[in-house]
């Protein structure tokens, strides 16, 4: 619809204003890869070099125009992931189509930071708030490895697996992460659904999986931290129980390094994206992986 000659913009809703400003753009979800080590985290902050900052930098000059974005949550400093997703609109409806554009961002971006892919969607998808799970990898190397340092947290001591895994089960139980929190964060809630969380030994490493709807500010470092004094035998099962209902931070171990931090998966629901964009495949759901 558009504005007639002479008819105040006053004379339509809210509602209508938007939807005209809609029509004119299109939203794209970019999917990129990041090593997190120098980098104080994915959002935006003034006096530090963040990854939203370069890609926002970098899309808006290879566009011509500034075009700000919105990732699917914060990462923390020296944090990396595997993908990353954020949305942003763009008055040309073809860039999904347009391969060269990929090629020339991530020639323009630095060799930390990848774009793997655009997707065209609907004006309501949101990075951040359509995202139906996350799902996260912590690695611990057991040798020293001076390859790995920035991708791992060397632990010396022993770690009981079984132990652990046991806490994994105590963990699922509860949706109440606040002991697991970073303080102060201005969120509503400290509930997250947990539908998947395990430890595993592969290739000499420790490898923690978890997945969720959402997760709290330093919340996977802080249950790692926390299950790594189960596995030693600091902590048994039924205190580690108690930890989680305390509700305090306090109660709970510490943060493990950002290093062994990556995020790996994020899940959208398929219904979110322009038909002609999506795998063949696609049912119900879409996982990028």
């Amino acid at each position: 619809m558009l504005v007639s000659p002479g008819i105040s913009l006053c004379t339509y809703s809210v509602n209508t204003y938007l939807c005209i400003q809609n029509m004119q753009t299109t939203r794209y979800f970019i999917y990129i890869s990041f090593k997190g080590s120098d980098y104080h985290g994915w959002q935006m902050q003034p006096n530090a070099v963040t990854v939203q900052g370069v890609v926002e930098n970098a899309l808006s000059t290879i566009l011509g125009k500034k075009t700000a974005i919105t990732g699917a949550g914060r990462t923390d400093s020296g944090v990396h992931a595997r993908i990353f997703c954020a949305h942003f609109n763009s008055e040309s409806p073809h860039l999904s189509e347009n391969m060269s554009l990929i090629y020339r961002l991530n020639s323009y971006l630095p060799k930390d930071i990848s774009v793997l892919r655009l997707s065209r969607v609907y004006p309501d998808a949101h990075a951040r708030f359509s995202a139906l799970s996350r799902t996260y990898k912590y690695y611990i190397t057991r040798t020293k490895d001076p390859f790995s340092e920035d991708f791992s947290w060397f632990l010396q001591n022993d770690a009981d697996l079984d132990l652990m895994n046991r806490a994994c089960v105590v963990l699922m139980k509860y949706t109440d992460f606040t002991s697991f929190s970073r303080l102060h964060t201005d969120v509503k809630t400290n509930e997250c659904i947990i539908s998947q969380a395990f430890w595993e030994q592969h290739s000499g490493k420790l490898i923690f999986t978890i997945k969720a709807d959402r997760f709290l500010r330093n919340m996977v470092r802080a249950i790692v931290g926390t299950m790594i004094q189960v596995g030693k035998g600091k902590t048994d099962i039924m205190e580690f129980e108690r930890i989680i209902l305390a509700k305090e931070r306090s109660k709970a171990g510490m943060s493990a390094p950002a290093q062994g931090l990556f995020l790996e998966e994020i899940e959208y629901p398929s219904e979110i994206f322009i038909d002609n964009d999506l795998p063949e495949d696609a049912t119900e759901e879409i996982i990028i992986e």
